[in-house]
């Protein structure tokens, strides 16, 4: 387990920071004691009880209205939590713009990934899912960046691949783009169990909630619930950060 402790050193920028080259700090594996782990596991214990009133959850998007909301971060601990629960799961990394999850569990980012997959009829899947030091945990990276992402993720490929993989895992975490800055969360959307909208304290303006609310519901998507990540708050004496569950944007129309 040496990797994670030296992935999870805490430097000037502390739990989060800059994602796309560092990685999201995964916690839940290297510190499983730790209140913050404890309260990933909160998460998925609420999404599980999300879940009984829309049927089994088998693929579920990650995704937050803006960038550096902390979606990564909490969609790879969140992956690392059900895996622990015995799950066997699967991260990939969908966010074809600023890819994370090759930095977070020490990958090449060129590395052949869903890209290579999706542009090449002859790249077997099976060549580009790799294993993890977290047991029952899988990883798809992004693969070299793409021209297209939203074609490539809204193509015919990538709906024969969330069957293939649906068939293959348990929970199968997609870790997309800001709602708002690009389409690609929202043609992913449809072919999702469930989605989940992280919600950053302090930086989610009440203009982007309503529109990302607008959007779901164009979309009409398995929403599931809304994750408030609240990366600011400490707990006195502590350096826990908070993360809470939740519905609705009932509190984030203008007066």
């Amino acid at each position: 387990m040496s990797f994670f402790k030296n992935r999870t050193k805490a430097g000037k920028d502390g739990l989060y920071g800059d994602t796309m080259t560092n990685g999201a700090r995964l916690i839940a594996a290297a510190e499983p004691k730790n209140p913050v782990a404890e309260q990933f596991r909160t998460v998925r214990t609420n999404i599980d009880f999300a879940a009984v009133a829309n049927g089994e959850i088998n693929t579920l998007l990650v995704s937050s209205a803006l960038p550096s909301e902390g979606k990564s971060n909490i969609a790879s601990n969140l992956a690392v939590v059900y895996a622990q629960q015995g799950k066997k799961v699967l991260l990939v990394d969908a966010d074809l713009r600023r890819p994370t999850v090759a930095a977070t569990f020490g990958v090449n980012r060129q590395t052949v990934g869903l890209t290579s997959y999706l542009s090449d009829n002859k790249q077997e899947i099976t060549d580009t899912i790799q294993h993890t030091a977290v047991e029952n945990l899988d990883i798809l990276v992004s693969g070299p960046i793409p021209p297209n992402p939203a074609e490539l993720l809204g193509s015919g490929r990538m709906t024969d691949l969330v069957t293939e993989l649906k068939e293959v895992y348990d929970l199968v975490i997609f870790d997309v783009p800001p709602i708002l800055m690009v389409t690609d969360a929202q043609v992913l959307m449809a072919k999702m169990d469930g989605v989940v909208i992280v919600v950053s304290g302090g930086n989610t303006t009440k203009s982007a909630l309503k529109r990302t609310n607008e959007i779901l519901q164009i979309a009409e998507s398995p929403l599931l619930g809304f994750i408030y990540n609240d990366k600011n708050r400490k707990n006195k004496g502590s350096s826990v950060y908070g993360y809470g569950y939740g519905y609705g944007y009932g509190d984030t129309k203008s007066n």
